[in-house]
């Protein structure tokens, strides 16, 4: 690439006519604008009103290196390392999911419809920890819990925890073992207010409708599940949930759009009642709720 001067708009011009032969012109331009901010702090309208700018040999490495990524569809989140949700910073790498939009829906419902103070909450399968930490901030004095299988997901959401300035107490458990449990420290089961999960729940059949940039990069554990057994997670944490959710408690699922009359079944046969779909913003059946009888 040849770019006089070092102008930071011709580069920009030159990576987006690279970009779209993967990407379409409003993706491949939202995505070098994010890099572009990222790396130098520079926003798309401060470029257009100064076209000038340069940048140094290693900021253009840097930006090279970086699309070069993009142009094996790695996700613009991983490259940066760092995701805004529910107007917190997240750090993200391999070891975690990117936090999708309709989890901050998720936890928006949960944050509308629980007022009361100094509830107690579980977060299974915490990830990034946005989920938790989120709440952890939202609502009212809450003590707030999070679980996860995998120690390296649980230390991304340790360290999300301390950027964000919030106290969740992490437990390693896997929700797959009926035998474990989360308990306090003089070993006593922990009963929570609120349990609330979007646990993995791609079947297999729907993994070829994603794009690469998920199924290259995204931990395939925290995502998928076989075709025989969808609802492995559901079922578990429903199990967990009869011994450590209250009489009264509440579970926030994040499901399968194709599954919504399966969970509906499986909740209302497990002693759950007022149990209510919820569409995305997109129009899908994405959330389950349920008041534990």
């Amino acid at each position: 690439m040849d770019i006089q001067n070092n102008l930071l708009a011709s580069l920009k011009k030159s990576y987006l006519k690279e970009l779209l032969l993967f990407y379409n012109k409003n993706e491949a331009e939202q995505l070098l604008t994010i890099l572009i901010e990222h790396f130098f702090n520079i926003t798309r309208f401060q470029l257009i009103m100064k076209p000038d700018i340069r940048i140094s040999e290693s900021e253009i490495l840097k930006l090279h290196m970086a699309v070069k990524d993009l142009k094996n569809y790695k996700p613009v989140q991983y490259i940066t390392g760092v995701v805004d949700f529910h107007d917190l910073k997240f750090n993200v790498n391999k070891d975690v999911l990117i936090p999708r939009p309709e989890t901050e829906e998720l936890v928006q419902t949960i944050i509308d419809t629980e007022s009361t103070k100094g509830l107690t909450v579980l977060d299974i399968g915490t990830g990034s920890g946005c989920i938790a930490i989120s709440l952890s901030k939202q609502l009212n004095e809450a003590s707030v819990h999070a679980s996860e299988i995998s120690e390296s997901a649980i230390s991304v959401a340790k360290n999300n925890a301390t950027t964000n300035s919030q106290i969740v107490e992490f437990h390693i458990h896997d929700i797959l073992d009926e035998k474990q449990t989360i308990n306090r420290n003089n070993g006593k089961n922990i009963l929570f207010d609120i349990i609330v999960s979007n646990p993995p729940y791609v079947t297999e059949d729907d993994k070829h409708k994603m794009q690469p940039n998920v199924t290259n990069y995204e931990p395939h554990n925290a995502l998928f599940v076989s075709n025989n057994k969808p609802l492995i997670y559901y079922d578990a944490i429903i199990l967990f949930a009869k011994k450590q959710l209250k009489p009264g408690g509440r579970l926030y699922l994040e499901i399968n759009e194709s599954l919504g009359s399966e969970m509906i079944t499986l909740l209302e046969s497990s002693n759950f009642n007022i149990v209510k779909l919820k569409q995305d913003l997109n129009g899908r059946n994405r959330f389950i709720f349920g008041v534990k009888q």
